[in-house]
């Protein structure tokens, strides 16, 4: 993306010959779509390709709270869907297996017996047609598997916003990752990625240049963390985590929660705080980076790698607590031992002011054309939730209005740039979305 400054909250107009010309940054206004599903740009279409409760190619049943997910090229010209549900042990009814059903080999955890719902299931279609040649259960026995990210060596993922452990009742401890393989055709088997912490981790993204994972936490006092494996692409093989903190060692919080301390389109040049002991069983991994001093954020939530930067909401920061996208560029020496020459930076790109511009971002992904898409999160027995465009600029605008009462989760494009995905969260349904992009 193009690496423009953001100076206010959606500048709707522009300058033109002494004058104002009011403009549309996005793709114009939005059509009623007459099922009552999802009001889309003219032009633009969109077709249902999974739902809750469909029977699986291995036959269990789609899973309800679909929730972040990543489309990865598969080898046939095919593409991986790789989408995770946000399912607690008190959801048996919600997930894949039927009542009583055994407790599938390769299962994470259990309760009472029974599988922990939560995990992660993939659909492989045809990138033409989008006919779902198949879909299987590919992780299992985890709790809130919310979002996660796509690697360069072609899985998922997938992340646990939990730290559940034997004092809730449940077998083990979690706050895990979990790397889910796309081309996998079945249930993999769950293995947690300590090295890389124990906390309430939303999503990760993968610097294809050097391996290493940048992973949110959704708190309202998260840090923003990165792990440099051993063994880029090996992440099993262990690694060092670390926190970001600003280089302004009087700037600690990003929040903006009391006023801006943080200019909204300003810079800050960065360093990596050490973590120790990442399995963290007091689950304080938080608390103890920011008593060394780690950047605080509020709710850190979707990631997302772009052209050489990565960006990342904060769903409920800025004073209004509405908002914000923060927008980190590594330095060209990322994670060396002895870092050479610029460090890395981080801007805030856009604060929210106005819940009616832009309200409560989670997942987010890069469109073809640049601008960021982001799925907005708002809570309430009512909700009016939008995919919001932000260009370069920081202008915001509505690419589509969800209709029914569910949250927008796991926005992404298939490689080619010609679809993209989405999955309302409740009831379950997985659409692919097609259009000028």
């Amino acid at each position: 993306m193009t690496a423009l400054a953001f100076t206010g909250l959606a500048v709707q107009s522009r300058a033109v010959a002494g004058g104002m010309m009011a403009i549309d940054p996005g793709y114009g206004p939005l059509e009623s779509d007459p099922a009552g599903l999802i009001d889309l740009p003219p032009g633009f279409s969109y077709r249902v390709v999974s739902q809750l409760g469909d029977t699986m190619s291995d036959g269990l049943r789609v899973p309800d709270r679909a929730d972040g997910m990543g489309c990865i090229k598969l080898d046939g010209g095919r593409i991986a869907l790789v989408r995770n549900h946000e399912l607690q042990p008190r959801h048996l009814a919600d997930g894949p297996l039927a009542a009583g059903a055994a407790v599938p080999e390769g299962t994470f955890d259990t309760i009472g017996g029974a599988a922990i719902p939560g995990g992660t299931t993939t659909l492989v279609l045809d990138p033409d047609t989008l006919a779902v040649e198949q879909q299987y259960l590919s992780l299992l026995g985890t709790i809130r598997n919310c979002a996660g990210g796509v690697t360069p060596w072609g899985s998922w993922l997938s992340c646990e916003e939990s730290v559940d452990g034997p004092a809730q009742g449940v077998g083990k401890p979690h706050g895990w990752m979990f790397d889910v393989p796309a081309d996998a055709g079945k249930l993999v088997k769950a293995e947690p990625l300590k090295a890389m912490g124990r906390f309430m981790r939303e999503a990760a993204a993968v610097d294809p240049r050097t391996g290493i994972v940048y992973m949110t936490e959704d708190r309202d006092d998260s840090l923003f963390y990165r792990f440099l494996p051993d063994d880029a692409g090996s992440l099993h093989k262990g690694g060092r985590l670390q926190a970001l903190a600003f280089d302004d060692k009087w700037l600690r919080d990003s929040r903006n929660w009391n006023g801006a301390k943080w200019a909204p389109g300003s810079w800050q040049f960065v360093r990596w705080i050490d973590l120790d002991d990442p399995e963290s069983p007091l689950d304080d991994l938080r608390t103890r980076g920011a008593k060394k001093g780690a950047a605080v954020f509020a709710r850190g939530e979707g990631v997302h790698w772009g052209d050489n930067e990565l960006y990342f909401t904060c769903t409920s920061g800025g004073r209004a607590k509405q908002g914000q996208i923060m927008r980190y560029r590594p330095s060209r020496h990322e994670g060396r031992s002895r870092e050479k020459g610029a460090p890395g930076r981080i801007q805030l790109f856009l604060e929210s002011t106005d819940p009616r511009q832009y309200s409560f971002g989670d997942n987010l992904t890069v469109a073809p054309n640049g601008h960021l898409i982001v799925c907005e999160d708002q809570y309430g027995d009512t909700v009016d939730n939008h995919l919001r465009g932000v260009t370069p600029y920081g202008e915001v605008y509505a690419f589509a209005r969800i209709r029914t009462q569910a949250e927008p989760a796991g926005v992404c494009f298939a490689p080619d740039g010609k679809t993209m995905f989405v999955n309302l969260y409740s009831p379950t349904k997985t659409l692919a979305i097609r259009g000028p992009f």
